[in-house]
């Protein structure tokens, strides 16, 4: 894992410091999903372990969630309760919102949208919220927190987050120490409601500052950022293609990290993880072409192991699946979720 140079001493002491311490949608929409074609039809969960396969399963019972910007197609078309319905059957135990209505077909309540998850086994874990905008109404965390913290408390959301980067004030240390303090903010704010503050990753934020390539960008974050307020949410697709592109300094020397040391080395900062898979192409900017979990080359198998196997930490996280740009959506999220469950522990 990366360090934070020397240069920066007390940048240094911090990261060692802390390091330590959709409505109902009838006829219509089932008529829509019957002709979404075999491979989104409905199925029954995911099936047992082919023979042969022993072990304790990898992922651990009651924790495997799917971010729904993943069905954003599917929810537009058919409305929440069809797709929730199907994740249902594929054995899916929690969700991840990107907003609350996904384009959904026909409007709906956050009570009833928490009902209806509840109704198909489906426990509302946490949401992706703006982080702040140029316009004084927009729903973001530095425009309208109190609105944001109160829908969150509606849908009984344990996790309240941000995919955006902490890029408001550049790409300076300074300028992520001050988007630091506003997240330490946003943390206190959700604390105070019962709920963690947490943040999603792309992969510029494994960069270097502009200000001192030295440093690499997540290490500020990570250090300037209270353990008890603020959260991570490693998205481990765009932490491999971050390995991809900044392993190297701007100079060209090496600065190797292996996203997974991040968390063996502070487990407790990373209670959800966003588990996408790519195709390793070197002829791609960021190294891979994604895929549906199981396609690609990501080894989930030694992530999720890795860190389910740290004392007290098997069910102390959740795992969401996600595509961005799934080319059919409810295959994805089916077959995604079969492997996983596959998965067992080595013998």
């Amino acid at each position: 894992m990366s360090r934070i140079s020397h240069n920066d001493p007390e940048l240094t002491h911090r990261l060692t410091r802390r390091g330590m311490l959709g409505v109902a949608a009838g006829a219509t929409a089932a008529a829509l999903l019957g002709a979404a074609g075999p491979a989104s039809a409905a199925t029954t969960a995911p099936a047992p372990a082919p023979a042969g396969r022993r072990g304790r399963p990898v992922l651990p019972p009651g924790r495997l969630g799917i971010q729904l910007y993943s069905l954003r197609d599917k929810v537009g078309t058919l409305g929440f309760a069809p797709v929730f319905a199907e994740l249902e059957k594929y054995g899916y135990d929690e969700i991840e919102f990107a907003g609350y209505t996904q384009g959904s077909a026909g409007p709906i309540t956050l009570p009833r949208l928490r009902r209806l998850a509840g109704e198909h086994g489906l426990t509302p874990i946490g949401s992706h919220v703006g982080y702040y905008s140029d316009d004084p109404n927009a729903y973001t965390f530095a425009q309208n927190l109190e609105k944001v913290l109160d829908d969150a408390q509606a849908l009984g959301l344990k996790h309240i987050g941000t995919a955006s980067g902490p890029f408001r004030y550049g790409s300076t240390v300074d300028g992520w120490k001050r988007a630091a303090e506003e997240f330490n903010t946003y943390g206190a704010a959700a604390r105070a409601r019962g709920m963690k503050f947490y943040q999603h990753n792309h992969s510029d934020e494994f960069a270097f500052a502009a200000d001192n390539p030295k440093i690499r960008l997540y290490d500020v974050l990570l250090a300037e950022t209270d353990p008890d307020l603020v959260y991570l949410e490693m998205d481990i697709y765009w932490a491999y293609a971050g390995q991809f592109r900044f392993s190297k300094r701007p100079d060209g020397t090496p600065a190797p990290f292996d996203p997974l040391d991040y968390v063996l080395a502070r487990p407790h900062r990373y209670p959800l993880f966003h588990v996408k898979d790519g195709v390793s192409d070197p002829t791609n900017e960021f190294g891979y072409r994604m895929t549906d979990v199981g396609d690609g080359d990501i080894d989930y198998q030694r992530f999720i192991s890795a860190v389910t196997h740290l004392r007290g930490q098997r069910q102390a996280h959740h795992w969401q699946t996600e595509h961005d740009s799934p080319p059919d959506s409810l295959s994805f999220a089916r077959r995604s979720s079969a492997y996983l469950h596959s998965l067992r522990e080595k013998c």
